[in-house]
């Protein structure tokens, strides 16, 4: 969130603009899409099917996974990334919490 005050936000306020930073980005959005309809797969995998440069590709899923959203292991000099599901599921909660909390005070 670079030089913003984040420290005095909420949890749950810092939370949900980190979740919205990821689907800020169409790109983003067709990564996390890419890797929920496989098994695992591996960056270059990403970088052929989204058609953006591997370098490109990395900083998308760097912030990806600082949001928690990736799991990923080594595979020799790749990584093989999956969706972290438990995390997704978090995430509908905070918003579930975010949303029920809001008043229905406009027209």
């Amino acid at each position: 969130m670079g030089a913003s005050k984040v420290d005095i936000y909420s949890d749950q306020i810092n939370a949900i603009a980190a979740i919205a930073k990821v689907f800020a980005h169409p790109a983003r959005v067709a990564i996390l899409k890419y890797i929920s309809s496989q098994e695992s797969c591996i960056c270059n995998d990403i970088v052929d099917k989204i058609g953006l440069a591997q370098p490109t590709i990395s900083q998308h899923l760097k912030v990806i996974n600082e949001a928690g959203l990736l799991n990923g292991s080594f595979e020799g000099k790749s990584i093989c990334y999956c969706l972290n599901v438990d995390r997704f599921q978090e995430i509908q909660e905070h918003l579930n919490a975010y949303f029920n909390q809001t008043k229905s005070n406009c027209c």
